[in-house]
C-alpha cells in the first residue's frame, strides 16, 4: 500500500509533523513501513513558459523554442514531440545537476545554441507520464515563471510504502491510513468538499438498470458527460506514483478516487450499454456460480471480481461504486476457482463499505475537472447488521496487564470508527464498523487498544492464566433463555411461571389439541389441572384475566416453558400476551393511553425474539385465534409460530379488553447476545400525590427535587393531571403518580407511607408546597 504525505494531508492535517515521526508512528500501530522515498526536484529546475516554437532548419525531430524562465527569455532546442507554444514546463537551467553525470551546460544542437533543457517528469525525479516533456498546471500551486520547482511542496513529496497484513483491508486507502493517524495524533479528519456540476438532464432520461432481486452487492450508479474532462497534472502524478497510470483520463481518475477513499469505482461507456426505447440499459444478473455480473451489449464486469477494459472512445459514462462482503466473496472465489482481476486484490481484503461517500468524492473530483453529471442516481443497497461486542474494561486491563480507564478505551475505539455505548457495570457495548471485518471478539478489540497505546508503553507483568470457559449444549440453552427473558422484560413483558398442567375441558372448549387419552394423567391433583398442557396460552389468558379483576388496565406476560403434543412429546415454547392499554398512564398521553394494537404488539415480540416476517394464516385450528387479525411468524422461510388478536368470544369469556397473543417454537429462535439491567421480582405499588403549587413554579423544579431524594424504592413518577379554578387563585393542583418497588421485598403499607412522607417533606422544605 503506497501513501504520500501530501496526499494524506487531503484527509488529515499532518503538515507540521516530521515524516520520520509519521513512519515511526505507523510502525508502532502495526502498519509496517516497508520503504520511504523522499522526492525532491533538483535545484535549478524552474518553471518556464514556451513563448514560441519553430521547426529546426536542419533537423526534422527538433524544435527551437523561446522560453521565458523569469530572468530572461532563452533559446532551448527540444526534441520532444509534445512541446508547444503556450505551455508551462519544467526547465533545467544551465548549471543544474539532474544526476551524478548529468549537468546542464550551454550547447549547440545542429548548429543552433541551446541554453538549458525542457524536462520530462522522469528527468526531474517524478513518475513517468509519457515519452515527452511534462506540461505543468496550477494543480501543483500557482505557477510563477522562474520559480524553482523544488518550492512546490505538492510535488516534492514523501512516498511511504506500507506492508499490510491481509486482514487490514480498511487501510488499503489514503482515507483508511489517515483514520489511523488521526487517532494516534488526536487530529480530526478533514471534511471533504462536495461540489457537483450538473447538466440539465436527469439520469432517468439516459439510463435504466435492470437488476435481479438475488444480487448481494451494494451498488450506486450515476452518469456523467466527460466531453470536457481534463485531469490535472498533480492527480496524474499521484496515480503514476501508485503505478496505475494509463493514457486515459477516466481510468486515471477512477484509480485516484478508489485509492483515496477505498471505495471500488468503475465506469461503463454508454456505447457499450444495451438500448431500449432510446435508453441505455445495464443488466445486473446473478451468475450460476453466485457472482453478480453486469451486462450491456455483452458482459462488462463481474462486480468486485473482474472489470473489463473501459471503452476510451466514448464521452458519456455510467459510474459505479460497489461493495461486497470480503469473507463471503473470498470463500465463493475459492470454492468456484474462477479467474479474478486487479480489483479483487482490494475487494477480497475489504473495500470501503460506505459507497455513498466514495461516489460523492469521485463525482466532486470529476465536476471540478470539467465533467457534467446527470441529476439523480440509481441505488441498490440495504442496511447491513453490525457485530456488537460487550467489552469489559476489567477484562481488557487483565489481558493487557495495564489498567485502562473507560474514557481512554472509548476515545480510542471511537476514533477508529467503532460505535461505543456505556452498558453499565464497567462494560462497554461496542459496535464494529463494517470496514473492520477482521474484528470478531474482545481479544481483537484489546489488540486495537494495545497497538494505539503502543506496546512499548505497557510494562511487562507476570503471565496471568485463567481457565477457559467450557461451554456445552445445556449452558448454551440456559444462556439463550436468559437473554430472551431479559429482552422480553425490556419490552414491557412480565414473566410468569405456570403449571405444565391445565384443564382438558378448556382445551376442548376452544378446539385446542389434547394429549391422547391413553397417555394422559391418571390421577390429577385437582380437576382443574387434569391434563398436560398443549399450549401455554390458556394459562396466560387466565393470569391476564385475574390481573384485570385486580384493577390493572395494562397486562403483558410472557412465559418460556414445556408443552406436549397429543403423543406427549415435549417441546419448548415461548408465549406472549398483551391486553388493555399500550402504556401506563402518564403526562405524555394525558392519562389516557390508547389500547394496544396488532402491529404494536408484533413490534414488541420482534424486539424480543428477533426479526421475523408475517404471512396470513390459511388454516386456523383453534378458537383462540381471531379470524381476521392473525398471522404465521416466519423466519428464514420457515414457520416458527403464530401471532393473533384474541378471539372476541374468548375475550368475553374472560372479561378482557382487546388482547393479543403469540406462541413461538423456542428452539427455533436465534441465539444472539442481548443484555438488560437487573429488574425486581417483587410487586410494584402505585400512589398518587396531589399538590397545591404556585403557577410560577415549573414542574421541572419539582422533578429535580424528587430526583434528588435518595430512595431506591422510587422507580418512576409521572405528572398525570393538572387542575385549576377560581378557588385556587394563583395556584394549581398537580397530580403526580409514583411507582414504588423494592429489590429486596414486597413493600408494606408502612414502607410506602414512609416514602411518600419523605417526598412531601422534601418538597415542602425545598419549594414550600404541600398536598391539596
Amino acid at each position: 500500500m503506497i501513501v504520500t504525505k501530501r496526499w494524506l494531508e487531503d484527509f488529515i492535517d499532518i503538515s507540521k509533523i516530521d515524516i520520520n515521526d509519521i513512519c515511526k508512528k505507523l510502525n508502532s500501530i502495526g502498519l509496517e513501513v516497508d520503504s520511504l522515498e523522499k522526492v525532491r526536484i533538483p535545484s535549478g529546475v524552474v518553471i518556464g513558459y514556451v513563448e514560441s516554437k519553430e521547426k529546426h532548419p536542419d533537423a526534422d525531430k527538433l524544435s527551437v523554442c523561446q522560453v521565458n524562465i523569469g530572468s530572461e527569455v532563452t533559446q532551448i532546442v527540444c526534441g520532444a514531440k509534445n512541446v508547444a507554444a503556450g505551455q508551462y514546463v519544467p526547465v533545467a537551467t544551465v548549471g543544474c545537476v539532474l544526476g551524478a553525470d548529468f549537468k546542464i551546460k550551454k550547447a549547440k544542437l545542429r548548429g543552433l545554441e541551446s541554453n538549458g533543457m525542457i524536462c520530462s517528469s522522469t528527468e526531474i525525479g517524478l513518475p513517468k507520464l509519457n515519452d515527452g516533456i511534462l506540461e505543468l498546471d496550477d494543480s501543483i500551486g500557482k505557477l510563477v515563471i522562474g520559480k524553482e520547482l523544488n518550492e512546490y511542496r505538492l510535488i516534492n513529496d514523501d512516498i511511504i510504502e506500507i506492508e499490510l497484513t491481509a486482514n487490514r483491508g480498511d487501510c488499503l486507502s489514503i482515507h483508511g491510513v489517515a483514520r489511523e493517524l488521526s487517532v494516534c495524533y488526536g487530529v480530526t479528519l478533514c471534511e471533504q468538499e462536495k461540489n457537483l456540476e450538473y447538466n440539465d438532464i436527469g439520469i432517468g432520461q439516459l439510463l435504466e438498470i435492470e437488476s435481479d432481486s438475488t444480487i448481494s452487492s451494494s451498488l450506486i450508479y450515476k452518469a456523467g458527460d466527460f466531453t470536457e474532462l481534463k485531469v490535472p497534472i498533480l492527480y496524474k502524478l499521484r496515480v503514476a506514483t501508485i503505478d496505475l497510470y494509463k493514457d486515459c483520463d477516466i481510468e486515471n481518475i477512477l484509480s485516484y478516487a478508489t485509492h483515496a477513499t477505498g471505495v471500488t469505482m468503475h465506469a461503463y461507456a454508454k456505447a457499450d450499454c444495451d438500448t431500449l426505447n432510446d435508453l441505455s440499459v445495464l443488466h445486473i444478473k446473478k451468475s450460476k456460480d453466485g457472482f453478480d455480473e453486469v451486462y450491456g451489449k455483452e458482459k462488462l464486469s463481474t462486480i468486485s471480481i473482474k472489470n473489463e477494459a473501459i471503452n476510451k472512445d466514448d464521452t458519456t459514462y455510467i459510474l459505479e461504486a460497489s461493495y461486497n462482503n470480503p469473507e463471503e466473496l473470498s470463500k465463493n472465489v475459492f470454492d468456484k476457482k474462477i479467474k479474478t482481476g486487479e480489483v479483487y486484490y482490494k475487494t477480497s481484503r475489504g473495500s470501503e463499505p460506505n459507497i455513498e461517500s466514495g461516489m460523492e468524492y469521485f463525482t466532486t473530483l470529476i465536476s471540478k475537472f470539467g465533467a457534467k453529471l446527470y441529476r439523480g442516481y440509481e441505488v441498490f443497497t440495504e442496511d447491513k447488521e453490525r457485530l456488537s461486542i460487550d467489552v469489559s474494561i476489567k477484562r481488557v486491563s487483565s489481558i493487557v496487564g495495564k489498567t485502562f480507564t473507560k474514557v481512554k478505551i472509548e476515545k480510542i475505539l471511537s476514533g477508529l470508527g467503532f460505535t461505543v455505548k456505556d452498558g453499565g457495570s464497567g462494560v462497554l457495548s461496542v459496535q464494529v464498523p463494517l470496514f473492520r471485518h477482521d474484528i470478531k471478539n474482545i481479544a481483537d478489540i484489546t489488540e486495537e487498544i494495545v497497538r494505539i497505546v503502543g506496546i512499548d508503553n505497557i510494562e511487562s507483568t507476570p503471565l496471568q492464566i485463567e481457565e477457559v470457559n467450557r461451554l456445552n449444549e445445556a449452558s448454551s440453552k440456559i444462556t439463550k433463555k436468559n437473554k430472551v427473558r431479559a429482552k422480553a422484560i425490556e419490552n414491557g413483558f412480565f414473566e410468569t411461571l405456570t403449571y405444565v398442567f391445565t384443564s382438558k375441558e378448556t382445551l376442548e372448549k376452544y378446539n385446542l389439541e389434547t394429549v391422547d387419552e391413553k397417555l394422559d394423567i391418571l390421577n390429577p391433583i385437582v380437576n382443574e389441572l387434569n391434563t398436560f398442557r398443549t399450549t401455554i396460552l390458556t394459562n396466560l389468558i387466565e393470569a391476564c384475566s385475574n390481573n384485570f379483576k385486580q384493577g390493572f388496565k395494562k397486562v403483558a406476560f410472557f412465559e418460556i416453558g414445556t408443552v406436549f403434543d397429543n403423543q406427549r412429546k415435549e417441546s419448548q415454547k415461548i408465549s406472549f400476551i398483551f391486553s388493555g392499554d399500550s402504556e401506563y398512564e402518564s403526562f405524555t398521553n394525558n392519562g389516557k393511553p390508547v389500547s394496544i394494537e396488532f402491529f404494536g404488539f408484533a413490534k414488541k415480540v420482534a424486539n424480543t425474539i428477533g426479526k421475523f416476517d408475517l404471512e396470513p394464516m390459511n388454516e386456523i385450528n383453534n378458537l383462540l385465534v381471531h379470524p381476521y387479525q392473525n398471522a404465521n411468524i416466519i423466519v428464514d422461510n420457515k414457520k416458527i409460530g403464530f401471532i393473533s388478536k384474541l378471539h372476541p368470544n374468548v375475550a368475553k369469556d374472560y372479561d378482557l379488553p382487546d388482547t393479543f397473543i403469540a406462541e413461538i417454537d423456542f428452539d427455533k429462535i436465534a441465539n444472539n447476545l442481548i443484555k438488560v439491567n437487573e429488574y425486581s421480582k417483587f410487586q410494584a405499588s402505585k400512589r398518587d400525590l396531589s399538590l397545591i403549587v404556585p403557577k410560577d413554579i415549573s414542574y421541572s423544579k419539582i422533578r429535580n427535587v424528587i430526583n434528588s431524594i435518595e430512595d431506591d424504592t422510587i422507580q418512576q413518577f409521572n405528572l398525570v393531571d393538572t387542575y385549576s379554578d377560581e378557588k385556587l387563585g394563583d395556584k394549581e393542583s398537580l397530580t403526580i403518580r409514583f411507582v414504588l418497588q423494592s429489590f429486596d421485598k414486597t413493600l408494606e403499607e408502612d414502607d410506602i407511607n414512609a416514602t411518600m412522607n419523605s417526598i412531601l417533606e422534601k418538597l415542602n422544605s425545598a419549594l414550600g408546597i404541600g398536598i391539596r
